[in-house]
């Protein structure tokens, strides 16, 4: 069907959404919106779907829930009755609707029969695939858009071992969801029926409990925490999301009594109105955290994002000033921890493995050499670091250690299997008690891996490309560099690069191997410098992202380094 022809078919629904009715009579004659909006479904990517709430296919809605609620409804009776009964558990975050969105989700499940478990109250993601664990549901719902700005929502699915759903049933469910001939008449059930039937029942304390309880195997070395845990500075904000009670929780739990929370941060807000984008990513995040880190003199600073899947930090500077470190730094700093800490105790197990996704640094897995334990890339997404756990588990080939992803996500302890920002602060604070009790700040930390394994630095340029002639774009770039392979980037010649949608993998020489990944859109190129560069459009977001890591024997090295690599992608991406 053309835009022109969906518009028409929402515009003359009777029974249409008031809110969403209204925004159509808004744009009435703007031809660019209404395409926006109508052009395509919203897509399922390495998270779901996510986007503009608003009027439109292409945007988050009551009816797009419903959508894809009723695909995920099929999906669960394909595979029969004892998925029927296990049912779905939904969480949802701090955004706009998203309490409406979790329960049109529930009701949609329920015409079904298909039972949902729905937290009372805004949790984080972490919790929810905690939850699908704990309850033995057949899936999860996630109504987030993790750190988008506040115009955006979304929905993710959980698959029954917790993870995001495996590729295999992802296609499905799409295939399910696009089959719904119109998502403006899904069926919902009545809720005080589903309710009166078991078949809707909201949930919290008990599962806070026990999430709470499983945290306790997150840290590493009580000792340390007994002996400076009241002596370590911590100032923490959720910027407005799901995190406080739970990381406070953890925190108090763990022996951690020096905490300081932002308190203008602390309670949910979906229009994130202290910051201008609430992504712990992003220095100025952490604009309102530097004050009380200055007043209170803070060892570290550390927000999550709305859904607290992702953590960042900004750490103490010998002046006195904070700075900002990377998902990738912070990667770094706790491998490290994590494997001397157990080596010390005699505790490193011999296949013990980390997990990262293949546009994250190297420099964990340098670190994790120098303790003979291998680390093992994956595609981008934690559902395929929830993949090798599970195979782990099966074959007992390996034993987890860490995962993470450079976009600020890290996994400690398996009873999740997402990105756990709960977890994270709380091995972020442990990290900082190990150097505070060194007399050391966790950037003495830093510098002292630069200084014992490389200079390391990393890089992500991401171009938008919003609506339907950037997807073309973004499209035709990709088929062209596949094409027309590069053969050097700012000067310096490429050694090897890998095609993860082809599954080859080409040297410079001619040769070529195959690949044993999952297919995916993803682009990268091996240089002779030792750099890589990796280029992946978003599964999520109308946007193209530029991957760099350089290493080099000092910082002012490794910085003009990577500077010319910028350069060169900013020119390419053009």
């Amino acid at each position: 069907m053309t835009w022109q022809s969906n518009y028409e078919m929402w515009k003359n629904f009777s029974d249409l959404d008031t809110n969403l009715a209204k925004e159509l009579e808004e744009l009435q004659g703007d031809e660019e919106a209404l395409a926006d909006a109508f052009y395509q479904p919203l897509a399922f990517g390495t998270a779901g779907m996510r986007g503009v709430i608003g009027a439109g296919i292409n945007r988050m809605n009551r009816y797009t829930v419903r959508q894809a609620s009723e695909g995920l409804a099929e999906l669960i009776m394909s595979y029969g009755q004892d998925a029927i009964d296990r049912g779905v558990v939904i969480a949802y975050d701090s955004r706009h609707y998203s309490p409406e969105f979790a329960l049109e989700a529930a009701l949609t499940l329920a015409n079904h029969g298909i039972k949902a478990y729905v937290f009372e109250s805004l949790r984080p993601t972490p919790e929810l695939s905690f939850a699908v664990r704990e309850l033995g549901t057949f899936a999860g719902i996630m109504i987030t858009a993790s750190h988008n700005p506040p115009e955006y929502n979304g929905y993710k699915v959980y698959g029954q071992d917790g993870g995001q759903m495996p590729p295999k049933d992802a296609d499905a469910l799409t295939q399910y969801v696009q089959a719904v001939a119109n998502p403006l008449t899904v069926s919902v059930a009545d809720q005080d029926q589903a309710l009166a039937q078991g078949l809707l029942e909201f949930i919290g304390e008990a599962i806070d409990k026990k999430y709470l309880a499983a945290m306790e195997s997150v840290t590493i070395d009580p000792d340390l925490i007994q002996s400076v845990g009241n002596e370590v500075k911590i100032v923490y904000t959720p910027l407005h999301g799901t995190g406080q009670m739970l990381v406070e929780s953890a925190l108090e739990q763990a022996g951690f009594t020096e905490t300081i929370y932002v308190a203008e941060q602390k309670e949910p807000d979906a229009d994130f109105s202290t910051v201008k984008s609430p992504n712990p990513e992003e220095a100025e995040a952490f604009n309102v955290a530097e004050t009380y880190g200055e007043k209170y003199q803070a060892d570290i600073l550390i927000a999550t994002d709305p859904d607290a899947d992702r953590m960042g930090a900004s750490v103490r500077l010998p002046d006195g000033s904070y700075q900002v470190i990377t998902g990738n730094q912070i990667a770094a700093l706790m491998t490290y921890y994590i494997l001397k800490t157990k080596a010390d105790k005699d505790n490193l197990p011999e296949h013990g493995v980390i997990l990262k996704s293949i546009v994250s640094s190297e420099l964990p897995a340098v670190i994790a050499a120098s303790f003979d334990i291998e680390t093992i890339d994956v595609l981008t997404g934690f559902k395929f670091i929830a993949e090798q756990i599970k195979r782990f588990e099966a074959d007992h080939s390996h034993e987890f250690l860490f995962g993470f992803e450079e976009s600020y996500g890290y996994l400690v302890e398996a009873f999740v299997r997402d990105k756990d920002a709960v977890q994270a602060t709380l091995l972020l604070a442990e990290l900082a008690a190990y150097y505070k009790a060194q007399g050391k700040t966790v950037y003495d930390g830093l510098i002292e891996l630069f200084e014992t394994y490389g200079y390391y630095k990393e890089a992500t340029i991401a171009v938008k490309k919003p609506g339907q002639a950037g997807a073309q774009e973004i499209q035709q770039l990709m088929a062209d560099l596949r094409e027309q392979p590069l053969t050097e980037i700012a000067g310096v010649p490429v050694e090897k690069r890998e095609d993860y949608q082809t599954l080859q993998r080409h040297f410079a020489n001619g040769d070529q191997e195959d690949m044993t990944f999952a297919q995916a859109n993803v682009l990268k190129y091996y240089l002779t410098d030792k750099t890589w560069i990796a280029i992946r459009p978003s599964g999520t977001e109308p946007k193209i992202k530029f991957y760099i890591g350089a290493n080099d024997s000092s910082q002012e090295a490794v910085d003009k380094k990577l500077a010319a690599f910028q350069a060169a992608i900013e020119e390419l991406s053009q």
